[in-house]
């Protein structure tokens, strides 16, 4: 006799749901070594489609960038992490470096950080 299973997936509509971004600064041990890596954590969206940037002074950056992939969570929530690598001049000199989150039809999430107010 052979049996078999029926499985039913459940998708609830939970809409658009913006992340919450935390930027994390470079440590004093990294920039004493001339380097500066910046994390952007961003937190229970949905969906997964959000994409995140970042913009150094102003001005966007791609280089040096990377993403993590995608998390889904218990609650049916995605996380995931961008990196931006720059040198500890570069991140002095900055001015600002802020985290974007996007995603069409929506206005963007910002998390900005101001090189001179973190700690060295």
């Amino acid at each position: 006799m052979v049996h078999s299973t029926v499985r039913t997936k459940l998708i609830i509509d939970l809409g658009i749901v913006r992340p919450t971004l935390t930027v994390l600064p470079p440590s004093r041990e990294e920039l004493q070594q001339d380097s500066a890596t910046l994390v952007c954590l961003a937190s229970g969206g949905f969906p997964s489609a959000w994409s995140l940037g970042w913009k150094v002074g102003g001005s966007s950056s791609s280089s040096g960038v990377s993403r993590s992939l995608e998390v889904l969570g218990r609650d049916g929530h995605y996380s995931w992490s961008s990196t931006l690598s720059l040198t500890a001049d570069q991140w002095k000199k900055a001015g600002s470096v802020s985290c974007e989150a996007s995603l069409n039809g929506q206005s963007p999430v910002t998390q900005t950080l101001d090189p001179d107010r973190c700690s060295e």
